[in-house]
């Protein structure tokens, strides 16, 4: 399917409507079509350890079918019908993948982020009255057992909990081993436990029971949040099936093979990437259960790429940075692409990636409330470095802005805020929380972003800031809001104010702007350290915290943030630029009408182009020397 420009995405939209494309209505039946058709091929492959040579275990097409049915027969017989809902706090395994299919088939699955805190996991299993929840069973260096069962100590609609052992993927001496220091998981629940595994292998591998035909919920996804309550996302099968096909129409044949280190309880590595290895019958592979963040991933990476002929890399801005101080070491020949999504990618990292790997860079944007996929860079197309591409087929994008009037569509290269329509998101029901669906939609089908942005004269689109004050730490959402309630908490606070400052690494780092109490005094060091005893999320500790006589306030006394992320992007950027011994200096940084925030610098008499834009090109907002400089 040709997606060179935007004139190509329309001619197949105008080729064929979406509702006349012969597609399977449900995921099971993608998996069975792809089972029937390439049922020998490799499908999922998983090594538990990182090493190049370290055993690894691969399921084909018609195994994993077979096993998705077992899973699913398996959650049905412990009272899970369509409308039930089967949670999974696990990290990256077969078995995640099994659980996944087979609690979408079964009835409702809805993975959980392990790294969340004790607190949320049990107000997402009480928010989606989830009956069973597979996690992991006692293993050295995870906690995930124990968050497991306090957790469901606290959600008591949890009747059945079901373990994954990762013992099985580990072979002599160190199998022995791991029985012997196996940490204790004293259970605190009432819920029964039983073994995964086993409770699969007495099920049929043809489904007992019949998959309802009409379009339905298959996966709750919690989005954000670091505390309190995250929200819940729903998607339908179409939508699932619709992200599908995307994939395996754009970036997939049944030869492809794709490392994806990303987790699966996240829309990037289950909505985008497996959903599209389902319906082109291509292989992917999981290196460990933590991918990226496993011992040894990034040292041993291109080795991995060598191994599994891989020609698909899947990545987000921290990994590719990451991958970027490690030497290309190994045969990468067989690679032809790499994917980055979850935030924007600097230009100039963009720039290293390509040259040091010799392959095609290209940036999606998408979000969990639209299934995921909304836009990406042309394959095969021009790539305008900065923007985030064309929309996919069937994929409407408006750029609309609140008025006085009401509603208003946005002229070429005007800003506005994002809007989706696609067959991904569920108009009026993108939450599971009726409550925080209110204002979500423009003209009842537009999903509002939050995001602020522009279609220039091509239909290329591009993100200049967010509606929503949202911070991304490498693709982990953050709320401001925990930060800036967590320290208007000490005594000495009248009023803080939260933003993501500018990272080479993870794209934002959070920060924190004070306004004292008349009167009192603290110093920033203290600050600090009582952010850390009241946030409970390790993402959200502030980085840098600093004493302002007064926050610059709007008309109504709210924090006014451009103010502060304006002066976080002058501290970054002359910190890097002085640490590098460089004369230029951010003499101020204005809003532009096309980029955002872009920082203007002096100096330019005395300094070199490619020295500013060698230590300035690893962050994400724009900057260009000031007149006269």
């Amino acid at each position: 399917m040709d997606l060179s420009s935007r004139a190509a995405r329309d001619a197949i939209e105008q080729q064929m409507p979406w509702d006349q494309r012969d597609l399977p209505p449900t995921v099971y039946q993608a998996l069975q079509a792809t089972a029937t058709k390439h049922g020998a091929r490799p499908a999922v492959s998983f090594q538990l350890l990182s090493g190049v040579k370290d055993p690894a275990e691969t399921l084909n097409w018609a195994e994993m079918r077979a096993k998705t049915a077992q899973a699913a027969n398996l959650f049905r017989s412990l009272g899970i019908g369509e409308n039930d809902v089967v949670a999974y706090l696990l990290p990256n395994a077969n078995e995640t993948v099994l659980t996944l299919l087979g609690g979408m088939t079964a009835g409702i699955v809805n993975p959980i982020n392990p790294l969340l805190e004790v607190d949320q996991i049990a107000a997402i299993l009480r928010e989606t009255n989830a009956k069973v929840l597979v996690t992991l069973k006692a293993f050295p260096k995870t906690d995930v057992p124990q968050k497991a069962a306090e957790a469901v100590a606290l959600a008591p609609n949890v009747k059945t909990v079901l373990e994954v052992d990762l013992l099985r993927y580990l072979s002599p001496p160190k199998s022995w081993i791991v029985p012997l220091v196996r940490p204790k998981n004293p259970v605190t629940h009432n819920a029964t436990v039983k073994s995964l595994v086993a409770e699969m292998a007495k099920q049929p591998t043809e489904l007992t029971f019949e998959e309802p035909a009409n379009d339905r919920v298959g996966a709750y996804f919690h989005t954000g949040g670091t505390t309190g309550m995250p929200k819940v996302a729903q998607h339908k099968h179409s939508g699932m099936v619709y992200n599908g096909w995307l994939g395996a129409s754009l970036l997939f044949e049944p030869d492809s093979v794709s490392m994806c280190p990303l987790p699966l309880f996240h829309v990037f590595a289950v909505q985008v990437i497996l959903m599209a290895k389902i319906q082109s019958g291509a292989h992917v592979v999981f290196p460990t259960p933590a991918g990226y963040r496993g011992d040894g991933v990034f040292d041993n990476f291109w080795k991995l790429l060598e191994r599994w002929k891989v020609t698909f890399i899947i990545g987000v801005p921290t990994a590719f940075s990451a991958l970027m101080q490690r030497p290309v070491d190994a045969d990468i020949s067989t690679v032809k692409t790499a994917f980055c999504g979850s935030s924007p990618l600097p230009v100039e990292l963009y720039k290293r990636f390509e040259e040091a790997c010799g392959v095609e860079v290209i940036e999606g944007y998408g979000l969990t409330e639209a299934t995921c996929l909304v836009s990406i860079n042309p394959i095969g197309g021009v790539k305008k470095i900065g923007s985030i591409g064309i929309p996919f087929p069937y994929t409407d994008v408006k750029i609309l802005m609140g008025t006085a009037d009401g509603v208003r569509e946005c002229a070429t290269d005007e800003i506005g805020e994002i809007c989706v329509s696609s067959p991904g998101v569920f108009a009026g029901h993108t939450y599971t929380q009726d409550e925080k669906n209110a204002d979500l939609f423009h003209h009842d089908r537009f999903l509002r972003t939050g995001d602020l942005g522009r279609l220039d004269e091509d239909g290329y689109l591009w993100i200049t800031g967010r509606a929503k004050d949202l911070i991304i730490r490498g693709g982990h959402n953050i709320d401001p809001a925990e930060i800036e309630e967590a320290l208007a908490g000490h005594p000495a606070v009248a009023m803080a104010g939260a933003i993501g400052q500018p990272d080479a690494h993870s794209g934002e780092l959070p920060c924190a702007y004070v306004e004292l109490v008349a009167g009192a005094t603290v110093t920033e060091q203290e600050l600090m350290d009582y952010a850390s005893e009241h946030i409970h999320e390790r993402a959200a500790f502030p980085k840098y915290i600093e004493i302002i006589e007064e926050l610059p306030k709007t008309a109504v006394g709210k924090v006014f943030k451009p103010d502060l992320r304006r002066s976080a992007i002058t501290r970054i950027y002359n910190a890097a630029l002085a640490e590098k011994g460089l004369d230029a200096r951010v003499v101020n940084v204005v809003e532009d009408k096309k980029r955002g925030l872009v920082a203007h610098l002096s100096g330019r008499s005395s300094t070199d182009d490619a020295a500013v834009t060698d230590t300035l090109g690893g962050f994400t907002r724009p900057w260009s020397w000031a007149e006269n400089s």
